[in-house]
């Protein structure tokens, strides 16, 4: 029997280890669906419900696994819906590849190119019934479209014979440039009969059958960089650590020379998950959406060593002048060029030295040039009683009366429940900081959002994506009601479809239901010096739970702020997937860690103006302020028992 390309295509996927395809089937998609139906769904083709939440899957798939996530749709507007999640890959560089069904070639190009609407002359509106059923409507430039997003690799089949040459390129490329690429294969090519490439016309590309593609390899920073940065670090008194999502795989190596130069370690949201918030010295989330210690970490340090980060609020760094820096990442781009001349000490740059090479195998040469025991305790003593105290004015906020659940106090009763094998992801929005602020990583526990694109929808996709690459682990995706009602309804659908196949069933979605697109309302509000503007803020009242229900998953909705925990564990324990819907409080704001009372002051001025709101917000933000300035071990207003 004749082997197709499209069977090709399929083995050569499984050839490199790819166990799931998340994608929407599409008439572009015909031939390669015929042949996973020949490979007996190998690899397994995981039916979303729009293509962008397929893309999602892969990224969520990618960042949990560490292996190529992979997504199929079909041209036209199929290939449309791939860029966000495509973009979520590029921008918090994630190994993607998107495989796209287009129309047969020889009808490419051939759609009438009138610009009155129609496609047959007309002038009524009307079209072509045998363009608009051959498919013609549905064609797009596709690479003009992925141009941008797959700027590393994005390639036509155009002839049997370019496989699997393109395909080994475009894996290889996303392994290796942590990116999105794409590999467009035209419905008529799909059902040709596969021919190996002659010699000559083939260059040498490594395929699956050798080295780890899932390895990233670097540069080795020289001996002389090494020893310049080592200078830099122990001259400092006062050392900060920023630690970001290219740090992970060097969590001894950072709490290693955390300890030896007494420093304190803030975190990039996609390094949440990189070290243990156990530790007395680690700051949490920086930004934002961080923390108060890591805003006075950042603020106060005279020496900055950053891992893996390409950190981008300058305001939330030291001041220029102030500090002197150090920064380790493994792709050359995003680190700052060497000054030509030296610099005045006002005008140079933070980061003096940059390494580039992988976080581990550079902080092991790095730490012996360290030394260690001439320091003092005192920076070290002042960052950790910096958390102690934030930990105590982050309960007080959370056990502060609301209208009818404080959202922040839904967050912290969740953190002592997480299980230690959690896989936690979060959406866009007010949650985030929730998810930033209050959720405490523990060793074992992994954690991503959005982190750069900041793309609502994410949550719910991610998750799922999650669960496929660790099937026998409970993931728990924390969403809006905004991102919910974008992405996240459909998509308990596919969580519903798919609870038999995981090991662990548990999924637990938690939605927080305050009516409101939250975050934008505080951006107008703090910002703008806006009212919320209510016909594009305020959102309908959707009984998420109810609907959940209807699909047979575990269901919960919490009114009082005393079923809290309650609903958690009844989630966390349920024997398949489940969502919890909480009525939270539009009015808590979130306030960023260096909020200070002019800026508070002001915002409340501004919804005196006409905020629909403005007497709950107003309240609200006096009393989670006054929290900062209660002795320690104080208790706030607490109506949560």
């Amino acid at each position: 029997m004749s082997v197709r390309v499209s069977d090709h295509v399929l083995r050569r996927l499984r050839a490199w280890g790819v166990e799931h395809v998340f994608g929407y089937p599409g008439s572009g998609l015909r031939g390669l669906l015929a042949a996973w139906g020949r490979a007996g769904d190998e690899p397994r083709f995981v039916q979303a419900r729009h293509e962008e939440t397929s893309a999602l899957q892969a990224v969520g798939y990618a960042k949990f696994s560490g292996r190529l996530g992979v997504c199929a749709a079909a041209s036209g507007p199929g290939a449309v819906h791939l860029l966000n999640g495509l973009y979520d890959a590029k921008l918090d560089h994630v190994p993607v590849l998107a495989i796209v069904g287009t129309t047969d070639r020889a009808t490419e190009g051939t759609a009438d190119g009138s610009t009155d609407g129609s496609t047959d002359g007309s002038t009524d509106g009307s079209t072509d019934a045998t363009a608009v059923s051959g498919g013609l409507r549905r064609e797009v430039d596709l690479h003009a479209l992925f141009a941008d997003v797959a700027s590393e690799f994005m390639a036509t089949v155009t002839a049997p014979e370019q496989l699997p040459d393109v395909l080994d390129r475009a894996i290889r490329t996303a392994y290796a440039r942590r990116c999105p690429t794409v590999v467009v294969i035209p419905a008529d090519i799909q059902d040709l009969v596969y021919a190996a490439p002659e010699d000559e016309f083939t260059t040498s590309v490594p395929g699956p059958d050798h080295d780890d593609p899932a390895a990233v390899t670097s540069d080795v920073p020289s001996d002389e960089s090494l020893r310049q940065a080592a200078e830099i670090l122990n001259s400092g008194d006062k050392v900060a650590i920023l630690a970001g999502q290219g740090a992970a795989g060097a969590r001894a190596e950072v709490e290693r020379i955390a300890e030896l130069l007494g420093a304190g370690v803030a975190k990039a949201l996609l390094g949440k998950d990189v070290l243990s918030d156990e530790l007395p010295y680690v700051t949490g989330a920086i930004g934002p959406l961080g923390t108060r210690p890591s805003y006075e970490l950042m603020r106060d340090c005279d020496t900055l060593l950053t891992i893996g980060s390409s950190f981008p609020y300058a305001q939330y760094l030291p001041e220029s002048g102030r500090a002197r820096g150090v920064r380790i990442d493994v792709d050359p781009r995003t680190v700052d060029p060497q000054p030509v001349d030296p610099q005045p000490v006002g005008m140079r740059p933070l980061y003096e030295v940059n390494l580039v090479g992988d976080a581990k195998e550079t902080l092991r040469r790095l730490i012996p040039l360290i030394r260690g025991a001439e320091r003092g305790r005192e920076w070290f003593d002042t960052v950790c009683a910096n958390v102690r105290r934030w930990d105590e004015v982050s309960e007080r906020r959370a056990r502060l009366s609301a209208d009818p659940i404080n959202p922040e106090y839904v967050a912290r009763v969740l953190d002592p429940l997480l299980p230690p094998d959690a896989i936690v992801t979060c959406d866009s929005g007010s949650v985030t900081t929730w998810y930033a602020r209050c959720l405490s990583m523990r060793p074992g526990m992994r954690a991503s959002l959005s982190g750069t694109l900041a793309t609502m929808g994410c949550a719910v996709p991610y998750a799922i994506g999650a669960k496929f690459a660790h099937p026998d682990r409970p993931a728990i995706a924390l969403v809006g009601d905004g991102a919910m009602q974008m992405n996240g309804l459909a998509e308990l659908i596919t969580a519903a479809k798919y609870r038999d196949r995981w090991q662990d069933p548990r999924l637990v979605v938690a939605v927080w239901n305050n009516r409101d697109l939250n975050q934008g309302t505080w951006e107008l509000r703090a910002t703008e010096g806006a009212p919320s503007f209510l016909p594009s803020q305020q959102l309908p009242d959707v009984p998420y739970a109810r609907f959940a229900r209807s699909l047979g998953l575990t269901a919960v909705r919490v009114e009082r702020p005393e079923d809290v925990a309650a609903a958690w564990r009844t989630a966390l324990e349920a024997d398949g997937p489940a969502l919890v819907e909480f009525l939270t409080d539009p009015a808590v704001p979130p306030l960023p860690p260096h909020t200070t009372w002019e800026r508070l002051e002001a915002t409340a001025a501004s919804m005196l103006a006409g905020d629909a709101d403005r007497g709950a917000v107003i309240r609200q933000g006096l009393k989670a302020k006054v929290q900062e300035f209660l002795p320690g071990r104080e208790q706030g207003e607490d109506t949560h028992g």
